[in-house]
């Protein structure tokens, strides 16, 4: 089966600086990937790189088996890829119910979409004639992910989605992300810092230090927590 991504020898960075250093990355279609690793250790900069907002200097980029290096933003997100950012790229002035409506073309899709809003987060179904500006930051980041899953992508890149998030929030959040991967069988890279998080709903999981993977493994692994806090430490 192709993969969901393909990352081959990838090198990106702002400016004269080099943040990422010839990075080898693969998951698989359905498959939830961490990529764990402290600020400033380059995870965000992977994520705009495939997105297209940052150049690669170096290697290949794949989605779905297609050669997206150098593609604009705009072009790489029709190739079904949802991209929740780590800042909040909310319509501030909309109302929740205009931001989810902005991928739900048809009365139809957003009838149904936002039906599927109740189930996933009931408390955004409350507040869907309310502008997403005076949303709480939890709130906000749900609704990032309700219109991102409304896109029904086959790639999902999720970036920092449990920051400052409640507890309960991010079971919620861990809950519907699983069980979309079960439904629809999107693929997810999440960039985490949340280790517990992670391995609720991960599969497999990368560290990230200085722009190159330092650690790889499986969830499945009975010490992966123990390993990726040990390198995290450092």
């Amino acid at each position: 089966m192709t993969a969901a991504l393909e990352l081959d020898g990838i090198s990106s960075g702002y400016g004269e600086a080099l943040v990422l250093r010839d990075l080898d990355l693969v998951i698989g279609a359905g498959e939830i990937f961490a990529l764990l690793g402290k600020n400033g250790m380059g995870k965000s900069t992977l994520l705009k790189t495939v997105m297209g907002f940052l150049p690669a200097r170096s290697g290949r980029i794949r989605v779905a088996g297609a050669d997206t290096t150098g593609l604009p933003p705009h072009r790489v997100a029709r190739r079904s890829i949802a991209y929740t950012p780590q800042e909040q790229a909310l319509f501030q002035d909309l109302t929740v119910a205009d931001n989810l409506r902005l991928v739900l073309p048809g009365a139809k899709r957003v009838e149904a979409g936002l039906a599927r809003i109740a189930a996933w987060f009931p408390v955004l179904q409350e507040r869907m004639h309310q502008r997403a500006g005076t949303l709480s930051g939890g709130e906000q980041k749900m609704l990032l992910v309700a219109r991102a899953l409304l896109a029904e992508p086959k790639l999902m890149l999720v970036d920092e989605i449990t920051e400052g998030l409640q507890p309960t929030m991010v079971a919620a959040v861990a809950d519907v992300l699983s069980e979309e991967r079960r439904r629809g069988g999107v693929a997810i890279l999440l960039v985490e810092q949340n280790v517990r998080f992670a391995h609720s709903i991960a599969d497999r999981f990368a560290v990230l230090k200085r722009g190159e993977i330092v650690l790889r493994g499986s969830f499945s692994d009975p010490d992966a927590s123990g390993n990726i806090e040990e390198h995290l430490s450092v």
